[in-house]
């Protein structure tokens, strides 16, 4: 009684947890917009482009006007500092002041140069406090304005490079991140097909299973009237005994592969899913050059290599110029001094500073030389290194287009022979129940079922992962006829 009442305990459970179980009845494209929009890479991969956006605006705030204040507000200063005697001695003297300063600078980089100009204004004040030798005092000194300039001579021009080479970067981690949507939606696919085959497998489990049971109770009574022996009657009965064991496995794998695609689209509680099969396979035609055409404009390999070329042609350039450095430096302004603020601004005097300075070696011993060879290596290595990789890149894809065609017609072939096989292993059975061929012929039939069924079921699969994959390769929708390059709208120029 103990044991009755635990089993019904167990069974009661087990079927509440079914009924809490949700099913989620989804499609292909369904199951792909569930990845592309809850998948843990998804939130992985916008966190990326998040990172290269900012970057991206870093950039563009090198080119534009900087507005810089500095200030301190006070410096106080009360030691017994050593200082420099008008005769050039050195003697200790207590220090008793205040000194404050204002400046207000605006900075403009000018990219064809790599300078940059300025403007500031500024002010100072000193405070000397009062001591026993020296009476309290104040004093100013204000520059209103003072603009000027510093430019760099026949040297590597920083801005001009990057302004050719963070676009193009940009553009890459938009690339990049619509590849990673493709690999999420291929990634979905595929554990799409592993859940739907291991679901088809399990019905067609039972359904043997049912058919087994059903052979093995007629062999029965055909065994005890003496129609069959006893060899053909273990036969059935091995094969429902390995019946239930398909039932078995396939169960397991089933839940194994959901567990799979419920991790993948980033559902939390636990849920079955029934899904559509896509038997409709849809007609659209694939060009080559039309693929290849959109793999080189939207693909992130692309720009790297364009940007790869250009930041190799950089360093060349950086090699050549920083052999030595010449800087010129100017700058113009007003300036007075006084007692008074109001006479720190009256009868103002101008101001001028001009410099060029010169850095260069003498003798480095072949250092610049082996730094431009090294350059100019490494700009050569790139080129061929590109060439070779677009080759190869260029001839996966059309090799892809190629094979997506020849799966379309597999799609075709494996589906009548599925159908055949159908209507072949029903007219097997039929005569088997009315003793015209043995259970070998059964088997043999029902075999050949099963390898066209998962035949046709895999050409289908093999058909749409090759689809997701030409759209990972080329992003863009061939089904739909429009770009997968796409980006949030919150990172959109």
């Amino acid at each position: 009684m103990r044991a009755i009442l635990i089993t019904l305990l167990v069974i009661s459970t087990q079927i509440s947890l079914v009924s809490q179980t949700k099913t989620l009845n989804l499609t292909l494209p369904e199951v792909i917009a569930l990845a592309q929009s809850e998948s843990p890479d998804v939130l992985l991969a916008t966190t990326k482009l998040t990172n290269s956006y900012w970057r991206y605006q870093s950039f563009l705030a090198d080119y534009k006007p900087r507005i810089e204040l500095d200030a301190t507000i006070p410096n106080i200063n009360r030691t017994i500092s050593a200082i420099t005697l008008p005769n050039g001695q050195e003697a200790f003297v207590n220090r008793s002041f205040m000194n404050s300063t204002l400046d207000l600078q605006l900075l403009q980089p000018i990219t064809a140069t790599g300078g940059f100009v300025f403007a500031s204004t500024g002010l100072e004040r000193i405070d000397i406090f009062k001591t026993s030798t020296n009476p309290s005092s104040k004093s100013f000194l204000s520059a209103p304005i003072s603009i000027g300039f510093f430019q760099p001579l026949f040297a590597h021009n920083r801005l001009k490079w990057n302004k050719r080479i963070q676009p193009i970067a940009y553009s890459e981690s938009t690339s990049e991140y619509a590849e990673e949507m493709e690999r999420v939606a291929y990634e979905a696919a595929d554990l799409f097909f592993q859940v739907l085959i291991a679901q088809l497998n399990l019905e067609a489990a039972q359904k043997d299973k049912e058919n087994a049971d059903t052979l093995y109770r007629i062999s029965e009574g055909r065994y005890s009237v003496g129609k069959i022996a006893e060899t053909e009657v273990l036969q059935i009965e091995l094969r429902a005994l390995n019946a239930d064991a398909r039932v078995a496995q396939a169960n397991l794998q089933l839940q194994t592969n959901i567990e799979e695609l419920r991790n993948h689209l980033g559902i939390q509680e636990a849920v079955f899913f029934q899904l559509d099969p896509p038997n409709a396979i849809p007609d659209f035609l694939i060009d080559a050059e039309t693929a290849l055409q959109y793999a080189r404009l939207n693909r992130s390999l692309g720009k790297t290599f364009e940007k790869q070329l250009i930041e190799a042609e950089r360093d060349v350039d950086q090699a050549n110029k920083d052999r030595f450095n010449i800087n010129m430096r100017g700058n113009f302004g007003l300036t007075q001094q006084g007692t008074t603020l109001g006479d720190s601004y009256n009868n103002l005097l101008d101001q001028e500073r001009f410099s060029i300075g010169v850095e260069m070696p003498i003798a480095d011993w072949g250092k610049t030389k082996a730094e431009k060879e090294i350059a100019n290596s490494n700009l050569e290595l790139t080129r061929m290194s590109i060439s070779q990789e677009r080759v190869n890149f260029e001839r996966s894809v059309l090799i892809r287009v190629q094979q997506f065609d020849l799966l379309r017609n597999q799609v075709a072939l494996s589906k009548k022979a599925y159908n055949a096989s159908i209507k072949r292993q029903l007219i097997t059975r039929k005569r088997y129940l009315i003793g015209k061929i043995s259970i070998t012929d059964l088997n043999i039939a029902v075999t050949e079922e099963e390898a066209a069924r998962t035949a046709y079921i895999r050409s289908v699969r093999d058909f749409w992962m090759a689809y997701f994959d030409i759209r990972s390769l080329t992003l863009y929708d061939f089904e739909k006829g429009v770009s997968l390059v796409k980006i949030p709208e919150d990172y959109e120029e």
